[in-house]
């Protein structure tokens, strides 16, 4: 990803512009959401899109106690740029890093014999005991280990690591499948299971420091499920997990990526002229077209041709036809805004622009998708660091 902390008037072709200072006030806000628990910032997937490194920093310095990840290489890129807190991750597969993590000082997931077996030859390798959290599926059906006899399994096998020396239990932990759906009956069900879980764990000698299974919409929206700790993934970057349930004003967030390009080229062209691939849109009328410098290559949605809302000079334009590689374009309906003239994608909406939600109902798809998407080619441009 280029961080390149680039200056407001730099001549791009786009940009994606963070505000870590909306990313700041975010953390702060969560933090009041759930002041009996710790918060977990999850940067994964280059912090959703916004750039890991940067959001990290201010995440922690907003007061956040934790990061999250989903792979090992996403947590030892954290330690390599000298974040030196806790880091928990999450997604491993056979033959992972384990022994980098235990050396990093990471808190690794285990939900899975195979994976206890492989951190704990690790540590015996490091001389170094593994920081371990023990993932149960209360009802998710992905990662983490069932309840019953794998359960009891798993936990006999971490207690004897631990007697070792080779591991510390350091969480219990599970995920949501339908938070984002308050009266969900599958919430109560995994709250029912995930108390069941730690209480047998706990029973017989685990001793955890964290305790979590809420993400974002559990956190706004769920207070018995904080526990110890709470993991903020897209409410940190100021998208409301559910905008049926509230907008991110509702919640006191703040969106912090804008996405705007440089009109590439403005022309006047007849009635009846075809757009883009496919002439999927014909002008109605004598107009003016605009080049917009992205395309599917830097993350726009294909699935938005033709519906995707963009603010140039002031007004909404919509994409007018095919999304292609590299590029696309808007009928401006007679407007001359002029080559370099900004066409704003999304951004947190108080200057009139789309949102990231509003381009997630454009493409038929979710705002997490919209910003984590956003491709290299774009240039990350930090604010208010």
């Amino acid at each position: 990803m280029n961080e390149t902390a680039a200056p407001r008037t730099a001549p791009l072709r786009a940009r994606a512009e963070i505000d870590l200072a909306a990313l700041r006030a975010n953390v702060r806000t969560l933090r009041a959401h759930a002041p009996g628990a710790a918060v977990m910032a999850v940067v994964k997937s280059d912090g959703y899109g916004h750039g890991a490194v940067p959001c990290a920093r201010a995440a922690v310095e907003a007061g956040a106690s934790w990061l999250g990840t989903a792979t090992p290489e996403e947590a030892l890129a954290l330690r390599a740029a000298g974040l030196t807190g806790r880091i928990m991750c999450w997604l491993w597969t056979p033959g992972g890093p384990w022994r980098e993590a235990v050396e990093a000082g990471l808190d690794v997931s285990v939900g899975g014999m195979w994976a206890l077996r492989e951190v704990t030859e690790a540590a015996r390798d490091a001389r170094t005991p593994a920081r371990v959290q023990l993932k149960a599926d209360t009802g998710l059906g992905r990662g983490g280990c069932q309840p019953g006899e794998d359960w009891a399994e798993l936990v006999g096998a971490a207690l004897r690591a631990e007697r070792e020396g080779l591991v510390r239990v350091t969480g219990l932990w599970s995920h949501f499948a339908c938070a984002d759906e308050p009266g969900h009956p599958s919430i109560a069900a995994q709250l029912t299971r995930f108390r069941e879980m730690v209480t047998y764990a706990e029973g017989r000698g685990v001793r955890p420091e964290v305790r979590h299974i809420a993400n974002s919409p559990a956190m706004l929206t769920l207070p018995e499920s904080h526990f110890d700790l709470v993991r903020t993934g897209i409410a940190l970057y100021g998208i409301s997990p559910n905008p049926e349930i509230g907008s991110p004003a509702d919640f006191g967030l703040r969106p912090v990526m804008t996405l705007s390009a440089s009109i590439a080229l403005v022309k006047h062209v007849p009635g009846g002229h075809g757009v883009s691939y496919g002439h999927h849109y014909v002008t109605p009328g004598e107009t003016t077209l605009g080049l917009v410098p992205v395309g599917y290559a830097d993350g726009i949605p294909r699935h938005a041709s033709g519906t995707g809302p963009v603010l140039v000079d002031g007004k909404w334009r919509t994409v007018a036809g095919r999304v292609a590689m590299d590029q696309f374009v808007v009928d401006l309906g007679g407007d001359e805004p002029g080559p370099g003239a900004q066409a704003v994608l999304f951004g947190p909406g108080d200057r009139g622009e789309p949102t990231a939600e509003d381009w997630a109902q454009a493409a038929g798809t979710i705002a997490y998708e919209i910003v984590t998407r956003i491709g290299t080619r774009v240039p990350r441009v930090y604010v208010n660091e």
